[in-house]
């Protein structure tokens, strides 16, 4: 990852700390928030009910990038794209620059990259 991909995914996930994200499990969870997520919901109860509890109208779906996780980032994309809600998809695009595949090595990954200090 070149260090210009690096800078614009570190301001990215600055822009999009307080952005409501989904992602798969508790280490998921702990990952972004060591790099600042405050608003992250986990898949930890029916995938309706996540879909039917999303208030607000824009929301990032972080699921991994392995097949499962791009099952689960599908089946919500379409949920949210027919209710109205905004797929920002941002940093799960400039993680396609990486070699990462699970959204928990995520603060590892940028730590290892970067001297910048995560949260």
């Amino acid at each position: 990852m070149n260090p210009e991909t690096i800078e614009l995914l570190w301001e990215t996930i600055e822009q999009e700390q307080d952005l409501l994200t989904i992602v798969e499990g508790k280490n998921d969870k702990r990952a972004l928030e060591r790099l600042g997520f405050r608003n992250i919901r986990t898949l930890d109860r029916p995938l309706y009910r996540i879909i039917e509890e999303i208030d607000g109208d824009e929301v990032a779906i972080l699921t991994d990038l392995d097949s499962h996780g791009q099952g689960l980032y599908k089946y919500f994309y379409h949920e949210c794209a027919r209710r109205g809600i905004k797929v920002n998809n941002r940093v799960r695009q400039l993680l396609h620059f990486t070699d990462l595949r699970q959204i928990e090595g995520l603060a590892n990954y940028l730590e290892r990259l970067t001297p910048i200090q995560t949260q």
